[in-house]
């Protein structure tokens, strides 16, 4: 259970690799904070904790969990917000169905998923689990827009220690492949609300035979909001993927899907079942009636699909022959034979195009060798920016980390800013006929002819967070002097909305001929031109491609994403503070379970510690807490110079060993400075001790490693068998206490 108090900062629990490694370095940063009488409490935002909270009528007083997420949804409108977040699952059904599983199986009554629905209580039931679907968590926290960077320390020690990188070779037949139209770029609609049209406006499917479906009733829209609608069709997503799959044989190269069906919880599951379909396609056109009935559901990916047919020995061999036929399929893990059409949460797209970019763009097939790939995006929206950045090293070879620039990113997501916003406003089309919006005045703002099965979405932007994301935008070219580019598409509906509102602020600033307009594939080539040549970019986007270049980016650069500085301004002047990426955690937490070693690296939560400090400092008149911001940013340096990073090896030292690390030179950097005698004085026998203790600590820590850990769960996980395994030096505890 999480703490229901009022704190001055909040930790938010999540999930994985990075909740683990809270259990280890929370109880250092209270010890820290508590000496500038400063409380640090936690807020539940992990997938059990969200699924508890969704679900209490039938769970005991002790199991009941408050709705964490909510209360930290009001939280952030105040100027009194203080957020530490770290990453959360966006849940997959099939996450979110062994999430459920395992809960139950831990003795909490809460109804199982109903994948397919029949009665009004199951309808009901299911309702409820899709609001935890997806990205469920960032449109709720996220009430200003993103000031992402590389933090200066990060940044060099990237340059003077540098990651691997592949090489690229100017032959390679990597490549990006798109649907060549009927996509949701080719079918964007999009129109800025004036103040007649304003008010609850209506999303409706009008038949062929003139019957009206209200798909979505009070969808409020206010003036000033830039208002999108699009479709992608299904018959043209289904016979671009049978010509990338047969286009992949042809090159020789694997077949590799792109996909974000973790935060677009509606669209990006139903393409992916699409390729799980078109890639089985011989297998599903002769069993699809024993598939049904069997209860598989493409969308859900061919691991579960492989599950329910293994009986079917018919079923088997029938996959087996295609499987044969078919090219070489890039892995998520060969020696388990885990494919790129397995689960659909398994691959995302911001985390595995970086991976592959960076490895000289290449894949793992199923015999673990690498080889080049054939990149499927079906979209147009943004596979530009992964085309172009794949020509680009083609040409010119690998980045040199040693001597390249930074891209930084402005990015627009305050209050649900586009398509992360978009879950409750998307639809499978039921049979043919026309989507439309129906604003409040009756005006028909929006429609599109569809087809039974076309996938159709609309979102929003509205103005005041536009208004905020520009004036970001400008503060942060004006104290920097970099290169500022709007990654905007004259050419697409939407962006061609937010130019109207762009360019008219920057004239009125004076500032107009600071920043550059670019469509994303422009704008990728020039930002890589510029860092090439050492210098430093802002790029200025929406709030997908913020996700997807606040990982191609920091990967290239840093190697990981997830040591960027992530500071969200708060819109009501409070302050959220991201952590980093997680993609990698799953893999983490299977390394921790077999072997107790985690390899999750805490830099980003480093980082953004000592930026919460800091500015709690600014906003409570907290000089302590400035003087600790200030000294955990001299331990983050420590940190780096000092090479005390997690190892990826077991027997190496791990996530525990390098808060021990950042705890001491904490701790020193507080001994020795002068602006604070109290602290000075208290911290000086802390260091002392942690100084002393080092080799009774860092063995205590290595002999945990090399045998199976266990933690309770893997979503609900023991909070007492956590902090065991996080905390096994019992010299270290002593100390910390």
């Amino acid at each position: 259970m999480a703490d229901t108090s009022n704190p001055d900062i909040i930790y938010t629990i999540v999930d994985e690799a990075p909740e683990l490694a809270s259990a280890s370095f929370l109880p250092i940063i209270r010890k820290f904070a508590d000496a500038a009488d400063i409380t640090v409490g936690t807020k539940d935002i992990s997938l059990a904790g969200r699924i508890l909270a969704t679900f209490p009528e039938n769970l005991t007083d002790a199991q009941r969990q408050s709705d964490d997420l909510a209360a930290l949804g009001e939280l952030v409108k105040t100027a009194d917000a203080n957020v530490i977040k770290l990453p959360n699952i966006s849940a997959s059904v099939p996450q979110l169905v062994a999430a459920v599983e395992e809960l139950q199986a831990q003795g909490y009554d809460i109804p199982t998923y109903p994948e397919e629905p029949k009665t009004d209580e199951e309808k009901a039931v299911r309702a409820r689990y899709d609001s935890i679907k997806g990205s469920a968590v960032n449109p709720v926290l996220r009430e200003g827009n993103s000031d992402r960077r590389s933090a200066k320390a990060v940044k060099n020690y990237a340059q003077n220690n540098p990651h691997s990188m592949g090489k690229w070779e100017k032959d390679s037949k990597t490549k990006v492949s798109s649907m060549p139209g009927n996509d949701f770029y080719a079918n964007e609609k999009a129109a800025t609300i004036t103040a007649d049209q304003a008010g609850a406006a209506k999303i409706e499917f009008v038949g062929k035979d003139g019957s009206v479906t209200v798909l979505k009733d009070g969808w409020q829209l206010d003036e000033g909001t830039v208002a999108d609608a699009t479709f992608m069709s299904a018959k043209a997503l289904g016979a671009f993927l049978a010509d990338a799959i047969e286009d992949t044989k042809k090159d020789g190269t694997m077949f590799s899907l792109h996909m974000k069906a973790t935060m677009m919880k509606v669209s990006d599951p139903i393409i992916f079942g699409h390729a799980v379909k078109a890639w089985l396609a011989p297998v599903f056109e002769k069993y699809g009636d024993k598939l049904e009935a069997l209860g598989v559901n493409p969308n859900s990916g061919m691991g579960d699909l492989l599950e329910r047919v293994k009986d079917d020995a018919e079923i088997v061999a029938a996959i087996e022959a295609v499987r044969a036929e078919r090219p070489e399929m890039y892995m998520v893990d060969s020696d388990k034979g885990i494919t790129n059409l397995h689960v659909p949460s398994d691959v995302i797209i911001d985390a595995s195009m970086p991976a592959v970019i960076r490895a000289g763009g290449k894949g793992w097939d199923s015999q673990g060798n690498k080889g080049d790939t054939n990149c499927v995006i079906p979209d147009n929206c943004y596979a530009t920016v992964y085309d172009e950045t794949i020509n680009f090293f083609k040409e010119n070879g690998a980045l040199d980390v040693t001597t390249a620039g930074s891209v930084a990113n402005v990015g627009l997501m305050a209050q649900k800013a586009e398509e992360y916003g978009s879950h409750p406003t998307t639809f499978e089309a039921p049979a043919d006929g026309t989507i439309r919006v129906v604003l409040a005045n009756g005006e028909t703002l929006h429609s599109h002819e569809v087809e039974g099965g076309d996938i159709w979405r609309a979102c929003t932007a509205k103005k005041a967070p536009i208004e905020n994301w520009i004036e970001l935008a400008m503060d942060r070219q004006r104290l920097t002097g970099s290169e500022a580019i709007f990654w905007l598409d004259a050419n697409r509906a939407h962006d061609a909305e937010l130019i109207k509102f762009v360019t008219p602020v920057l004239e009125a600033a004076g500032v107009a001929d600071k920043f550059k307009i670019m469509a994303p594939r422009e704008a990728t080539r020039a930002s890589l031109e510029t860092i090439t040549k050492g210098e430093d970019s802002i790029a200025i986007t929406g709030n997908v491609l913020r996700d997807y270049l606040t990982d191609l980016f920091p990967i290239l650069e840093l190697g990981t994403s997830a040591k960027m500085l992530s500071i969200v301004k708060l819109m009501n002047g409070g302050g959220l503070f991201e952590t980093g990426a997680g993609g990698s955690a799953p893999k983490h937490v299977q390394q921790l379970v077999e072997q107790n070693h985690l390899r999750w690296d805490s830099m980003g939560e480093f980082c953004a510690l000592g930026e919460s400090l800091k500015f709690l400092a600014d906003t409570q008149g907290n000089a302590k807490a400035g003087v600790l911001g200030e000294a955990a940013e001299v331990a983050t340096q420590g940190i780096l110079d000092n090479n005390r990073s997690p190892s990826r090896k077991v027997g190496e030292p791990d996530n525990r060993d390098s808060h021990y690390w950042f705890a001491r030179y904490w701790a020193e950097a507080l001994a020795a400075q002068s602006d604070d005698a109290e602290l000075a004085a208290e911290f000086a026998p802390v260091a002392k001790a942690l100084a002393e203790g080092e080799a009774a600590i860092v063995a205590e820590i290595a002999a945990a490693q090399g045998d199976a850990a266990d933690i309770g769960g893997y979503y609900h996980p023991s909070v007492e068998k956590k902090a065991a395994v996080m905390r096994p030096s019992a010299t270290l505890n002593a100390i910390i206490g």
